[in-house]
């Protein structure tokens, strides 16, 4: 049963999603391997790798013998050994790549403290496992309540039942050392099993919980990402990004891993660059490094009593001052080797299929022109007030009353 919403058929054999990589309700598709090997034959004489891996909640994953050689594929419900009892989980690989992986996480697979496969579960072991799951949600509620009465210092992130359901295993993060002997007693009279207490870092947190990136991606350690390298803020240097914490920073507090994704490819490109500390020695003074174009392979410089002009130069021109300076020589200017970029204008929106304008609701709307004040009642205009005084006047220059209910004299 891949998830609580997937029912199992015969066999304990899971339905609905199928643990294919397509259910989202219980991280079906956290940390999978693609089994490249999964349509080719054993040659003739070849037995099956003996080990398995075997995925249990949030992603954990461990490797197991297969010692009653049972035919196991991916997506099977087996009861493994545990201690105590057994515990239930998923087939997740099996084959020649669970030596790859076994060899990728250090683990000796000619070991003899591995270990092993008890049988396929049965219904009874899945309703167990089942009933199990669903106590940890509120189960953890509870024990973050009795946390913050002992007033420790420590964040509960999750609760896994053991298959069989005889142990909890609580993980936690904390910044430093916690004394919870207290809070075991209590976790155990509240709940009645037995209690184990497992520490995790922030980043293996993030991993465990899952979630979105600010990329708009599901998080790398929980997805694909198996190990955590170090990342400090010398790659975001590297790269010139701007050290703002709330942008650097991942989910868990700490930097991002996908810093170090490209790192390699900026590591190369600089090492034909000179150093950014490097002072240029010209006539009109000395001029220092403002800012870097790694890939287009330019450097902006500026005089040290001028620094808001800045003149742009290849890595060519930097590197032919800097001989000419080790040599004790001065150029004239940085202007004689500055470069001229004229900026290209912008392409306008083309509405060749007749759109209408993106912008047709930002233009203010035009105002309405004030109606003419009207004449109180009883006021008389005269006919050819307002006419020029060259121009004639008419024969006639009546006035014309502005009440028209008065009678004709």
């Amino acid at each position: 049963m891949a998830c609580t919403s997937c029912s199992t058929s015969d066999g304990g054999a899971p339905k609905g999603c199928k643990n294919n990589g397509t259910c989202g309700t219980d991280s079906c598709n956290k940390l999978t391997v693609f089994d490249w090997l999964s349509n080719m034959s054993l040659p003739n004489g070849e037995t099956p790798f003996d080990c398995v891996e075997v995925r249990f909640k949030n992603g954990r994953k461990e490797f197991y013998r297969n010692t009653e050689k049972l035919t196991l594929s991916i997506g099977d419900i087996i009861a493994t050994e545990a201690s105590p009892g057994h515990d239930i989980g998923i087939v997740t690989l099996t084959g020649e790549l669970v030596k790859i992986q076994m060899k990728k996480k250090g683990v000796n697979h000619t070991s003899t403290e591995i270990l092993k496969i008890y049988r396929k579960a049965s219904q009874k072991d899945i309703d167990i496992w089942s009933n199990a799951r669903d106590k940890e949600e509120p189960m953890k509620v509870k024990a973050r309540e009795l946390a913050i009465a002992h007033k420790l210092e420590m964040k509960i992130s999750d609760i896994e039942f053991q298959g069989d359901g005889s142990k909890a295993t609580f993980y936690y993060t904390a910044e430093d050392r916690i004394d919870f002997r207290l809070l075991i007693k209590d976790f155990a009279k509240e709940f009645s099993t037995r209690i184990e207490m497992k520490q995790v870092g922030f980043r293996q947190e993030a991993s465990r919980l899952g979630g979105i990136g600010s990329c708009g991606r599901e998080l790398c350690c929980s997805t694909w990402l198996t190990d955590f390298r170090s990342v400090n803020t010398s790659a975001a240097r590297y790269q010139q990004l701007s050290l703002n914490p709330q942008k650097l920073a991942g989910q868990c507090g700490k930097l991002k891993c996908c810093l170090n994704y490209e790192l390699d490819t900026y590591m190369d490109a600089l090492q034909g660059f000179p150093s950014f500390e490097t002072k240029l020695v010209t006539e009109k003074g000395d001029a220092i490094c403002q800012k870097q174009d790694i890939f287009k392979g330019l450097m902006w410089f500026a005089y040290t009593n001028n620094f808001a002009n800045w003149h742009i130069l290849k890595i060519e021109q930097v590197n032919e001052i800097i001989a000419e300076n080790k040599q004790k020589k001065k150029v004239s200017s940085l202007e004689d080797f500055a470069l001229e970029i004229t900026q290209t204008p912008e392409k306008d929106f083309n509405n060749a299929m007749g759109q209408e304008s993106l912008t047709r609701f930002d233009q203010p709307k035009k105002k309405k022109k004030p109606n003419k004040k009207r004449r109180p009642s009883g006021e008389q205009v005269v006919a050819g007030a307002n006419r020029p005084a060259s121009e004639p006047r008419p024969a006639s220059n009546k006035i014309i009353p502005n009440n028209r209910n008065e009678p004709k004299a």
